[in-house]
């Protein structure tokens, strides 16, 4: 197992990002979190100077299954465990909201769950809809929600950062059931008011042609190479825009070519590409992209808000 990603589960058929285990169902977050190799709890230690004095005001995020050691946390830090922090997306599974995988990456330091909420469409696109909620036992965040749009038609994400609705937020979480309800009713509708403003605003950039003269001054900004640089810099540049242009080629986008829309699908087409070496790590860390946004989706649709 690489050293990003450990155990991971998924049902039905296997997810995009490649990673994961096949059973055969995930009914609730506890069988979820069971399947995935998850059903562990973190232990707050105390930690030792080299006389084996404890420090004060720190303490050692603990794993039980083999006592590893997540993250380094003050002792304000509050843990949040596994089974705690994915207990509430139980009252969003009905209809055809369900889970879909769930695992960890980065060691145990961060783990996941997914769930697949029903088919929508963007800018005539069939699109299926991603909550992922993210949990870290290092220090680094919260339990956070993120969209994960994906256009099935070439199985990219439309991971967009949107002006006027959230991708991501983070959960407060609070233990008793009306809380938890709550919470669950909060995250629907914020995942709702994404995709009805992502639909309408790739309608918008379908909308928005863009000229190739636009599109090559766009390349040299996003893929930016001086006289100083190395050769082999260079090359590697040329090699990306070349990859770009492919991506914006290809027939998933043909509808799109010649508009903003068909811009920031090559994008995300791009991304989604294997490399042609593939190291150990690229779909656990492709799978990182995917939950935390990527910046030249970002900086690719700022350049066409501009237009």
């Amino acid at each position: 197992m690489s050293a990003n990603a450990e155990t991971m589960m998924y049902t039905r058929e296997k997810p995009w990002h490649g990673l994961g285990t096949k059973v055969m169902e995930a009914p609730t977050s506890a069988d979820a979190i069971r399947l995935a190799g998850l059903d562990w709890i973190v232990e707050p230690k105390p930690v030792y100077d080299g006389e084996g004095t404890p420090i004060p005001g720190w303490v050692a995020n603990t794993r039980s299954s083999d006592g590893k050691v997540l993250g380094l946390v003050t002792t304000r830090y509050k843990v949040v465990q596994n089974a705690d922090a994915f207990s509430f997306t139980d009252h969003l599974i009905g209809g055809d909201v369900r889970y879909e995988t769930a695992g960890s990456l980065r060691e145990g330091k961060q783990v996941w769950l997914l769930a697949k909420m029903p088919s929508a469409k963007v800018a005539g696109d069939e699109v299926e809809p991603y909550l992922c909620f993210t949990n870290t036992h290092d220090g680094t965040g919260a339990v956070r929600v993120c969209m994960t749009p994906v256009r099935v038609v070439c199985n990219n994400t439309l991971n967009l950062a949107l002006s006027s609705a959230m991708r991501s937020w983070s959960m407060i979480h609070t233990g008793d059931i009306e809380g938890k309800i709550s919470e669950a009713r909060q995250t629907l509708e914020l995942a709702q008011r994404y995709m009805l403003e992502l639909d309408r605003q790739a309608e918008e950039y379908a909308n928005t042609p863009i000229r190739q003269e636009w599109l090559d001054q766009m390349l040299s900004e996003w893929f930016p190479v001086s006289e100083e640089d190395s050769d082999r810099k260079k090359a590697g540049v040329k090699k990306m825009k070349d990859q770009f242009m492919i991506a914006y080629y290809m027939p998933d986008i043909a509808k799109f070519r010649g508009t903003a829309w068909g811009v920031i699908n090559a994008a995300s087409d791009m991304l989604h590409n294997a490399p042609l070496r593939q190291t150990k790590n690229y779909q656990a860390n492709q799978f990182g992209r995917i939950i935390a946004g990527h910046p030249l989706v970002d900086m690719v649709t700022a350049s066409c808000n501009k237009l």
